[in-house]
């Protein structure tokens, strides 16, 4: 069955346009490092399997560039729905002011 498959088909991939595919290293922002194969010289990851919650079973928060911290001095006294609605315009009407 393969066999007639290859004969029908022969060499359907064209030389010389595809790129090498080489082994790479990788190194994740937690500090492990591992080879993986790839187009690319060198890979950087934020997560890998070493550091993901899904694998270590434990609950990480990523703030990426101070979001988290941000969100929480902004909505620190609003509690339920309507308060984080009523803070949500309370920010934009002092927006409003500083224009």
């Amino acid at each position: 069955m393969a066999e007639a498959a290859e004969k029908a088909f022969g060499d359907t991939m064209k030389d010389g346009i595809h790129p090498e595919y080489n082994t790479v290293a990788v190194a994740c922002a937690c500090g492990n490092k591992f080879e993986t194969r790839s187009t690319k010289t060198d890979l950087q990851v934020d997560v890998c399997a070493a550091c993901h919650p899904f694998y270590t079973g434990k609950q990480r928060m990523m703030d990426t560039q101070g979001r988290v911290d941000r969100f929480r001095r902004r909505y620190a006294g609003a509690t339920g729905a309507a308060g984080v609605a009523g803070a949500a315009a309370a920010a934009a009407a002092t927006a409003a002011e500083a224009k």
